[in-house]
């Protein structure tokens, strides 16, 4: 359940908040284990936030850096998340952490737990790569199940897609929804208002995950 809303007026605004937020709880988890591994999302939304963030100032090279989902496609197509997050996460003085990318990586379900995880969130109530009639859906979003990494076909995904699972999200130390826009937040509330998952799939997480940080705007 959403726990604290953090609600602007601006991107601008939004993003340099979350910025300095996440990048605290980054510096918090190396000065506790030395390291830290931040998930984050692709679309349009999240730009100026990894723009902000890639300039905040912290031992960058101590950091690990991964996707929630990815499509299927290689970093060079302009659909790839994969490369969203190099050309707008990882420059500046991000440009010295470890990248971990999702597709081809075989090694992917053995990255550390989460310390920072960034959903996003579809009109339709997907979040990460959980769609409606999704072919793995009810095994991704299952608590119990013991998979890193699920492959997931849906309609509405286009590409196959990869995606971390349920449990992975929820172990994150800081999980976040970051959205922005009325249409958006109208979906927030519907998907608020009811349980079944397998519809609205963002419910998976939003009654489950504790605590959960809203981050939205306009």
């Amino acid at each position: 359940m959403i726990t604290t809303r953090h609600l602007f007026e601006t991107g601008p605004e939004l993003a340099e908040a979350m910025a300095l937020d996440v990048s605290g709880w980054l510096k918090r988890a190396i000065s506790l284990k030395g390291s830290a591994v931040l998930a984050v999302s692709g679309g349009a939304t999240p730009k100026l936030f990894f723009a902000a963030l890639s300039n905040q100032e912290l031992d960058w090279s101590k950091v690990t850096i991964t996707l929630v989902d990815e499509r299927k496609v290689p970093e060079d197509n302009p659909r790839s998340n994969a490369r969203l997050v190099r050309d707008n996460l990882w420059r500046n003085q991000a440009a010295v952490a470890q990248f971990a990318p999702l597709y081809l990586n075989p090694f992917i379900d053995r990255i550390a737990q989460f310390d920072v995880a960034i959903l996003g969130m579809g009109n339709d109530g997907h979040t990460a790569s959980f769609f409606p009639g999704g072919d793995n859906l009810a095994k991704a979003i299952d608590k119990t199940k013991l998979d890193a990494v699920l492959d997931m076909n849906a309609e509405g995904a286009g590409e196959t897609r990869l995606t971390f699972t349920l449990p992975r999200l929820l172990a994150a130390t800081h999980l976040c929804l970051h959205i922005q826009g009325q249409e958006k937040m109208q979906v927030l509330e519907k998907a608020l208002a009811g349980t079944d998952a397998l519809k609205m799939p963002v419910r998976a997480v939003l009654h489950a995950a504790e605590p959960l940080d809203l981050y939205w705007c306009p």
